[in-house]
């Protein structure tokens, strides 16, 4: 447990900033509803012998997942796109200025060795591929969010991060200076400069890297640019924060919400297809990106299945890019194939 990968427990200065939030409480960080770990009728012990002996069927795909290699350090600063790299990581240059979000390219979305390795084909991307990124966003510190061996290889090309209150402890323990990190609660606003503010807001879900849990910040961000809002939505459980945000934000151009690794065991802390489409309703969403799938299994669904349930009952515009393919900002008309089909 000493390995630096399990990051920082935070101490003096920063712990009693956090000590400081309205969102900590009797020694832990709280969501704003009571949000059990596991629903009603489901205990640990269950929950652990389904995963156990359970037959779960094509959790993983056998075939390697097409994907797209998008040339990320030629994109003209004019160009506003985004590029998903599966699960919850993603690119995003908009006004000239480039932020990347929960970067996890180490191949694992554990600590163990072996431990939810990507699918086949949907880790095209390394280090080198990326420009200088001028704002790095973690929404919280769990290990398929925050990977300790990408952040030790980006610290080179990042100028800034921006992190819930506690995460900054990680970074700074992995090398990066305190300058370079600026740590919010919710509800705070981080301008910028050129006309490009960050608000912070709430998910529903918890933190931890070891055995202590929720002792930092898992949150949301509003990114706006002279041009548009987009919604970073990190993980969550639905719940009436989504409604806050769009009356406070709204409406937003594009949300990015995560949709997959959900179980009616977890619905607290994970939404369901249906959860996803209602969420992006109240942030007054004019188009979705959904994602949290596609990369590691962390639930008990069939690999596909997020894809597919979300595809089929959408009834907002929905951006649903192969890994790597380059998403239009500004055109809400663009297509995308149903690259899912037909693989094993």
């Amino acid at each position: 447990m000493r390995h630096p990968l399990f990051g920082a427990k935070p101490s003096g200065k920063r712990l009693e900033r956090i000590q400081q939030s309205p969102h900590f409480k009797d020694g832990q960080f709280q969501n704003i509803h009571n949000t059990p770990q596991l629903s009603e009728g489901y205990s640990m012990g269950g929950v652990l012998y389904d995963f156990m002996f359970k037959k779960r069927l094509r959790l993983r795909p056998v075939d390697s997942l097409p994907s797209v290699k998008t040339d990320l350090l030629h994109l003209t600063p004019e160009q506003d796109v985004l590029v998903w790299f599966g699960h919850s990581s993603y690119f995003i240059q908009t006004g000239g200025k480039r932020f990347l979000v929960d970067p996890v390219f180490s191949g694992s979305a554990s600590p163990l060795p072996g431990g939810t390795k990507a699918f086949n084909g949907a880790d095209i991307y390394t280090i080198d591929d990326f420009p200088t990124i001028d704002y790095l966003f973690i929404s919280h510190d769990h290990y398929d969010h925050l990977d300790y061996k990408t952040i030790l290889a980006l610290k080179s090309k990042v100028r800034k991060v921006i992190c819930g209150l506690g995460v900054g402890g990680h970074f700074e323990r992995w090398g990066y200076t305190p300058d370079q990190v600026i740590e919010t609660d919710w509800w705070q606003d981080v301008d910028l400069g050129d006309g490009f503010m960050v608000h912070t807001a709430p998910t529903r879900h918890f933190s931890g890297r070891s055995f202590a849990r929720n002792n930092t910040l898992w949150q949301s961000y509003i990114l706006q640019s002279p041009a548009m809002k987009i919604y970073i939505g990190g993980d969550s459980g639905y719940d009436t924060h989504f409604a806050e945000i769009g009356e406070k934000y709204g409406p937003i151009d594009f949300a990015i919400l995560e949709n997959g690794q959900y179980d009616l065991a977890w619905k607290y802390i994970h939404m369901q297809p249906e959860e996803v489409l209602k969420a992006a309703k109240d942030l007054k969403a004019k188009r979705l990106l959904p994602v949290h799938s596609s990369k590691f299994t962390l639930g008990n669904h069939p690999w596909d299945e997020p894809l597919k349930r979300i595809k089929a009952m959408a009834d907002i515009p929905l951006a649903t890019p192969m890994i790597g393919e380059l998403v239009d900002l500004r055109n809400e008309q663009q297509t995308f194939q149903e690259w899912w089909k037909g693989l094993n």
